[in-house]
């Protein structure tokens, strides 16, 4: 087994980073260097998991590090909260960050998205995770990411247009510049699936268009940039500004990420996704695939939104926590 850094002196973590993805060499490399923090960003059956990268810090989705003062999964803290919490993982203004999680690239997006909002840009997703680290022979400690060291002095600013509402959803429904991107899996895109959260419609926003995050990967890892380019231009044809969307705002943001490596310059998350949307009220909904003309749902009937063998389509285990 890869032990990083073994035989080599740290590597300042003032490096710039190569753009928002990191393979694991190249945090091997750098590993344990004074401004580099790395994060662990699991969530559903993957959090708290006693295996972790050396050092790593928990970046709680599923807990400190989501809105929970409304009905919502997985919204955004207001800047101040998130301030605090940040501060509270040792983070500073200058601090260089890559963000993992536990099945690849998935809730790891969510961070990287969430720091980006809130006017932080030193920071990477770990492509492919924790499986493409233990893959390559990189150690794993037998233990979860904890932090208990000082506090750093990260400041929110946030930058308004990131995270948008279902007002600005709508607009862009509307507008023939904008594609809206749904990272749902088909089957609940078009309504043939139940939403695996109780008392959502099934079916899709009627002009949106479907792009199951997956479709973005190979084996956990995204595909190289000018794939990328062609998957995005397949469904949004020439639109440049994109707004996408999922079940509860995390895995939208690996469309996002997929956007940012495509080139993308003009990109928003729907926070509150199809857990908003897709409560009983006028905001519209139609079933079928996109374009089709079928009749807006009514409310859905509850189920787990999981393959025959119990394992949700991101390879977690049914837990009744993850679900994107």
């Amino acid at each position: 087994m890869n032990t990083p850094n073994q035989g080599r002196p740290a590597l300042p973590a003032d490096h710039e980073l190569p753009g928002p993805l990191v393979r694991a060499d190249w945090l091997a490399q750098r590993l344990g260097s004074p401004g580099l923090v790395v994060l662990d960003a699991s969530v559903g059956a993957h959090r708290g998991s006693p295996r972790s990268i050396a050092g790593a810090r928990p970046f709680d989705i599923d807990g400190a590090l989501s809105d929970h003062t409304g009905p919502l999964p997985h919204t955004m803290p207001d800047a101040d909260a998130f301030t605090e919490e940040v501060r509270a993982l040792g983070i500073d203004d200058s601090s260089t960050v890559v963000v993992y999680d536990g099945a690849g690239v998935y809730s790891s997006a969510r961070a990287w998205w969430m720091l980006r909002a809130m006017g932080f840009d030193r920071s990477a997703v770990l492509d492919g995770g924790l499986p493409a680290w233990t893959a390559a022979g990189y150690e794993v400690r037998p233990e979860a990411p904890a932090y208990c060291g000082p506090r750093g002095d990260f400041t929110a600013r946030p930058r308004p247009g990131l995270l948008v509402d279902s007002t600005r959803v709508s607009a862009a429904l509307s507008d023939p510049g904008t594609a809206v991107l749904d990272a749902r899996t088909r089957e609940r895109f078009t309504g043939e699936a139940p939403e695996p959260r109780p008392g959502l419609r099934g079916g899709h926003m009627p002009g949106a268009l479907n792009l199951p995050f997956g479709d973005l990967q190979t084996d956990g890892s995204m595909r190289p940039a000018e794939e990328l380019r062609e998957v995005f231009s397949d469904v949004a044809g020439d639109r440049r500004a994109l707004v996408v969307s999922c079940g509860s705002g995390v895995t939208a943001c690996v469309l996002a990420l997929g956007a940012e490596l495509a080139g993308y310059d003009e990109i928003a998350v729907y926070d509150g996704s199809w857990s908003e949307w897709g409560l009983p009220s006028p905001l519209p909904v139609v079933t079928g695939p996109a374009g089709a003309t079928a009749g807006r749902s009514g409310d859905g009937t509850p189920g787990d939104g999981t393959s025959r063998d119990g394992t949700s389509r991101d390879g977690t285990s049914q837990d009744g926590k993850t679900r994107p």
